[in-house]
């Protein structure tokens, strides 16, 4: 019943909001198109199809998404989430706010104070923040009750300070309540019937089913995660020549964000990881204020966000333009490791199982090279705490509650990342200590195997010397020696 409610109220608002969402008004229509606080197909016509809610996902994708989570949600029972918090950098002064990834596949709203509740009755019920004169001033159009129906396609919709009014209800009818813990507000878990329901165990968290709908991605989802990828690659090749005449982390960094950004990316993805010499052994390292000296090499670590699907990729190279003799045989470890992992990816394999062949065969190489006096797995989590892979999605880190057991299946994206990180007291010969190396894919799960995302980025020794020593110093003029002087 519930998905013919939400399949007939969205032919009804297609049909209703046809003429005005597709421009077909008449040349001399003085109707005011409504900002919405996000982009739509009428305010964004470079963005956005018709019928598209966010860039690449229609209205009739995001009625599947909701049939899909109702099929997943047990009888007689609903789940709440609520959009991300503005989270403060000073007391007047948000940082960039980037929507919750269960509120936005659910909604396709990218936009704070709202709370999407899904129920088998009564479908999508969107509360929906209500915006002040002072707060238009200051921070622009939001979307409200009528964006959540005529945009948003919502079943039903309410200003946000009815929750109080209707949830209590929705709660004490239903015999689960489900709801995304990360972003649960004070609004709505305050409510007696929501503690009330918590206090007889009847509260759960949300992730259990929505990561479980977006773990295999659909094929306008890979489209998107396809660019996202393409963007990430061409813009670190872009930075693995720009190296050449610049050697200073910070500036890498910028360089590879300005990359993505000229290319159509909102954001990154995450802090990019620009870790030049020892730094590169710091897993996770975020600082990027140092110099890369001499012949070390630099591990970068980079992804970007495209209408809310991420990439994630790694590439690792000397920006002198010429692997060590040390550096090649400890790369080529790496790099042997990386390809015979992703020719492990297919339908039925799991990231387990291609984790734990990467385990033995970097043990037994590492121990041949001499870093590892034996195979002692306690031995090797020092060089290589990382598991070889995670799930990809709208999250760097996606659908975090599906086990790394689970085969996987066609439509799901992983990543590949085989590395080594020696701190610079290891225990081991001294020419090995202080290097990180990493090499970082991302994979689809196809039919037949796999399709590597990111393989348009060289990773081969002969490919990135080539094109640092052919390519790099192609930089001329006043352009050059500008970049040079600052650099330097």
């Amino acid at each position: 019943m519930a998905v013919k409610i939400l399949q007939r109220n969205l032919l009804q608002r297609i049909s209703s909001n046809f003429l005005i969402k597709s421009g077909k008004t008449r040349p001399y229509s003085t109707m005011k198109v409504r900002d919405v606080g996000q982009p739509t197909a009428v305010t964004h016509p470079q963005l956005l199809k018709e019928g598209e809610i966010t860039p690449g996902i229609t209205s009739i994708e995001y009625l599947s998404r909701r049939k899909r989570l109702l099929e997943l949600l047990p009888p007689n029972s609903i789940a709440i989430i609520s959009a991300a918090p503005v989270k403060m950098m000073t007391d007047v002064v948000p940082y960039t706010f980037r929507q919750d990834a269960d509120y936005l596949y659910i909604t396709g709203c990218q936009q704070p104070g709202g709370i999407a509740v899904l129920s088998h009755d009564r479908g999508l019920c969107m509360f929906m923040p209500e915006a002040s004169p002072h707060d238009v001033l200051w921070q622009g159009e939001i979307a409200g009750v009528d964006a959540a129906l005529s945009t948003f396609m919502a079943d039903e919709a309410y200003p946000i300070r009815m929750v109080d009014k209707i949830l209590p209800g929705l709660i004490k009818s239903s015999s689960q309540l489900f709801h995304n813990a990360k972003t649960a507000t004070s609004i709505y878990t305050g409510l007696d019937a929501f503690q009330k329901a918590a206090y007889n165990s009847k509260v759960k968290d949300s992730s259990c089913i929505t990561h479980e709908a977006r773990w295999v991605k659909s094929p306008k989802e890979l489209k998107l995660m396809r660019e996202a990828a393409a963007i990430g690659c061409q813009a670190l090749l872009k930075t693995l020549l720009y190296s050449k005449i610049c050697t200073d982390e910070g500036m890498l960094a910028a360089k590879v964000e300005y990359e993505c950004k000229i290319r159509g990316a909102e954001r990154m993805a995450f802090n990019p990881v620009v870790g030049g010499g020892p730094n590169g052994s710091v897993i996770h390292y975020s600082r990027n204020d140092q110099r890369i000296e001499g012949t070390d090499l630099v591990l970068m670590d980079v992804g970007c966000e495209l209408h809310g699907y991420v990439s994630d990729l790694t590439r690792t190279w000397p920006p002198c333009g010429s692997f060590s003799p040390i550096h090649e045989e400890l790369y080529n470890l790496i790099l042997e490791t990386n390809k015979e992992c992703v020719e492990l990816c297919k339908p039925g394999a799991s990231i387990q199982e291609i984790h734990n062949f990467s385990v033995d065969k970097l043990r037994r190489g590492f121990k041949h090279l001499g870093i590892l006096k034996n195979d002692n797995l306690q031995r090797y989590n020092l060089l290589n705490p990382t598991n070889i892979g995670h799930y990809l999605g709208m999250d760097v880190h996606d659908c975090s509650t599906i086990s790394c057991s689970r085969p996987l299946m066609p439509g799901v994206v992983i990543t590949i990342e085989p590395g080594v990180y020696i701190p610079s007291s290891f225990d081991c010969p001294e020419r090995y200590r202080g290097i990180g190396i990493r090499i970082e894919d991302e994979i689809l799960i196809t039919e037949s195997g796999y399709e590597v995302l990111t393989g348009s980025l060289p990773k081969e020794v002969k490919q990135i010397e080539s094109l640092l020593n052919n390519f790099g110093n192609r930089m001329e003029g006043e352009a050059y020696n500008t970049v040079r002087a600052v650099c330097n």
